[in-house]
């Protein structure tokens, strides 16, 4: 696959989670924007005004700048980055929010459609490119966040939905990509431990650790692995994206049973 296919395929699943999202905020009643997520210190309506800032950045839109004090859940340059759209809108009311994330959506749609990027290793635009991401991770991570934020906001109302979605399938399978990462780094068993992450909805990922402790990946699904996950798409996602545990009896392991909880509890790799 080509850069310019590969980055279109992340343009596509953005923009499909940008939909789904805007869906979604138009269903909301007064009371669901003061409802609080599973990220610290953010409601409902901090995780639209945080999708707003960033969109609008990348489309664009001025540098915002706030003074975000030191609220106990910004804990780093990061976070008081992430911040900032969420003082910055504090004041906005929700349907001036929606708006925003529409236009300027639109806007940068509009301008990826009308000039594709073809280059995954060039500088992401913007602030973006200055912490030294390039155009395939900004792509790339994008779907992400935008479906992950969807998500935070469906449990935060009691409105399931959306676990089948391009950018249901774009997170999961990307997340999964550092299974080997958890298992060999953060648990480190010995080498020779084998283990599969089989989420459903995506296809198993399995891990060999190597005598150098690298979790590298196997191209055939052992049919005895030292220890199997199985789970469904909705567990792994809060999981791996460090929102909560999953729920009671929402995973299955196979195998080795103490090196599977152990795994369990450090598959975050989001913050």
């Amino acid at each position: 696959m080509s850069d310019r296919e590969q980055l279109a395929g992340y343009v596509d699943a953005w923009w499909s989670s940008v939909q789904e999202l805007l869906s979604l905020l138009e269903e909301l009643g007064p009371d669901d924007w003061a409802q609080p997520t599973d990220l610290a210190g953010w409601d409902v309506k901090a995780v639209a005004s945080h999708t707003a800032h960033l969109e609008s950045l990348l489309a664009g839109g001025p540098d915002e700048q706030a003074d975000v004090g030191e609220p106990p859940h910004v804990t780093g340059p990061m976070g008081q980055f992430t911040e900032i759209g969420v003082v910055t809108r504090r004041d906005t009311e929700p349907a001036a929010i929606i708006e925003e994330i529409r236009a300027r959506t639109a806007e940068r749609h509009a301008a990826l459609v009308a000039d594709p990027p073809t280059d995954a290793a060039a500088p992401a635009p913007g602030i973006f490119g200055m912490i030294g991401w390039t155009t395939q991770t900004l792509l790339r991570n994008r779907p992400l966040d935008v479906w992950m934020h969807e998500q935070d906001i469906r449990r935060a109302v009691g409105r399931p939905g959306g676990m089948d979605s391009p950018g249901a399938r774009h997170t999961a399978d990307y997340l999964a990509q550092g299974f080997g990462f958890v298992v060999g780094k953060r648990i480190a068993p010995p080498a020779g431990t084998t283990a599969v992450l089989a989420v459903a909805g995506s296809d198993p990922v399995a891990v060999e650790i190597g005598d150098d402790g690298r979790g590298r990946p196997l191209a055939d699904v052992p049919a005895d692995p030292t220890v199997r996950l199985d789970m469904d798409r909705e567990s792994f996602i809060v999981l791996a994206g460090g929102r909560r545990a999953a729920a009671d009896g929402a995973i299955t392991i196979s195998g080795d049973q103490g090196l599977g909880a152990r795994i369990v509890t450090q598959l975050a790799t989001t913050p």
